[in-house]
This record gives structure tokens, C-alpha cells and sequence, in this order.
């Protein structure tokens, strides 16, 4: 039977509070991000809710500094359970380990300047091996192709996304992790473009962010993917002020992969 396509929760970290932030507003420059959700629990909750439903996989995220303690607070509350991006760098990688993430996630360490640094990708895999390192490809729409960006989605790398670089970059990663950036955050529905592209090219999973708003979009990714991208959802999910019921996402990932007519 063909595997069916997980729900990857997310507990984004900003000033050390659990935010929804719109993709691509969050600046070192100029005013605040623009921001859907505000959560009033602590990120520890949402990690006990995630364990509670046992939702392997799940991502936190430290989107600036001043995340640490809330990332090790959300760790803490579900060792081994949980994913850890931002800011991951060969000196501090153990110590992620070592606090109880699962995988690591790295990006500006590993594309440094706007250029893919081996060296640095192949120092990570030495200290973490290939199956707990996750390489987040978020990316944005330019000139006709997907470029990697950085530092908060800000920073454009020379790098698109494509079918060499995808190949390559499988030997040295667990998964890919990929934020449609330009629909991030604003509920208008997903990236089909990008998606059809990971589809076609990626030769291990994903993880597709960006834009789900419905059981619709769900059904489009699993089709798409079938059961190798995984998908996660932020700002349209009821838990963070959207119109999807978290209950009814984990009780559908629960299905058998040919119980929604879409696999």
C-alpha cells in the first residue's frame, strides 16, 4: 500500500513567543513583520498537543534571535518528536541534538553568502549524519524560477530550485523542507507550480508549507505527491486563528491512504 502523505505541525518562534508571520515580511530592516496569530500559550503547549496526537516530524522554528529558551522549552516537552530550524550551525548542532530535536534543519549555514557551501553541508553531515539533517529549500518566485532565500527569506540565492540541485543535495539530507514564500502566511491557497516541480524532480521527500486553506489543497498535494510530500499548515489553522479544525487535519492524516479517493 502506497504511504500516505503526513501532516507536519509547526510551532514558529518570534521574540520568543509562537507567531503566524506573513511570508517574506519578516526584515532586520525597516518596521514589524506582518503577523497573522499571536498565540497566548507557551510553545511547550502546542509540543504537548502535537506529542498528545502523535504527530512525528513537526517543525520548530526560531525566526531571529531571542528564540532559544522558548525553542528548548518546546523540545524539552517532546523529546525526539519535534524538528529544529533556524540559526543551526556546526557549533551548535550537538547541542540541538543533545536539548531532544529529531532532526536538524539548516539553511543560511549551508547556502552562506548567497553560494552553496559544500564544505559546510558536508561538516553538518559528518556531525549529524545525512538521516537527522533536513535542507530547508524555501523559496521564491523571480524571473521565471524558484530561488532559494535566506536569512528569514530576505536573502536570494544564485540557487533555484531544480532537478540537478534537488539530486544532489539528496545524498547529504533526510528531507527537504520547502516554504512557498510568496503564498506563506496568506491563506489564498497553494503554490501548484511548485508543487508539479517537486513532484516531478525531487528524489526524496518533502515538506511542502505555503498557502493550505483547505481539505481541497490537502487532496491536491497527496494526489501530487503521492504520499512522498508531506505538508504543514500555520495561519489557517484553527489552533492559530484560521478556519481549518486542527482535530479534522489529524483525523484525516490518520486515514488509510486510499480512504480519501485522492491517492
Amino acid at each position: 500500500m502506497m504511504k500516505r502523505a503526513q501532516f507536519r505541525p509547526c510551532i514558529d518562534l518570534h521574540d520568543g513567543v509562537v507567531k503566524q508571520i506573513v511570508g517574506g515580511t519578516l526584515s532586520d530592516h525597516g518596521g514589524p513583520p506582518r503577523t497573522n496569530f499571536i498565540a497566548s500559550q507557551s510553545p511547550d503547549y502546542f509540543a504537548r498537543l502535537y506529542r498528545r496526537d502523535q504527530l512525528q516530524g513537526g517543525h520548530v522554528i526560531q525566526l531571529g534571535p531571542g528564540n532559544e529558551q522558548a525553542a528548548q522549552q518546546a523540545l524539552a516537552a517532546w523529546p525526539g518528536g519535534l524538528q529544529l530550524g533556524g540559526g543551526i550551525h556546526p557549533g551548535n548542532a550537538e547541542y540541538w541534538l543533545d536539548a531532544g530535536a529529531s532532526h536538524l534543519i539548516v539553511t543560511s549555514c549551508v547556502f552562506a553568502d548567497g553560494e552553496l557551501r559544500r564544505d559546510k553541508l558536508a561538516e553538518l553531515v559528518r556531525l549529524v549524519g545525512r538521516e537527522r539533517l533536513v535542507l530547508d529549500l524555501s523559496c521564491r518566485f523571480r524571473e521565471g524560477q524558484y530561488y532559494i532565500v535566506t536569512n528569514r527569506w530576505q536573502k536570494f540565492t544564485r540557487h533555484t530550485v531544480e532537478g540537478s540541485l534537488l539530486r544532489e543535495l539528496a545524498d547529504s539530507a533526510a528531507e527537504f523542507l520547502i516554504h512557498a514564500v510568496d503564498v506563506e502566511g496568506r491563506q489564498t491557497g497553494i503554490d501548484h507550480r511548485l508543487l508539479e516541480l517537486l513532484a516531478a524532480e525531487s528524489p526524496i521527500d518533502c515538506v511542502y508549507a505555503g498557502g493550505i486553506v483547505s481539505f481541497e489543497d490537502i487532496a491536491v498535494i497527496e494526489k501530487a505527491g503521492r504520499g512522498r510530500i508531506h505538508y504543514t499548515i500555520g495561519s489557517a489553522l484553527d489552533l492559530f486563528g484560521g478556519p481549518l479544525s486542527y482535530q479534522e487535519v489529524v483525523a484525516h492524516a490518520a486515514l488509510p491512504p486510499d480512504s480519501s479517493g485522492c491517492d
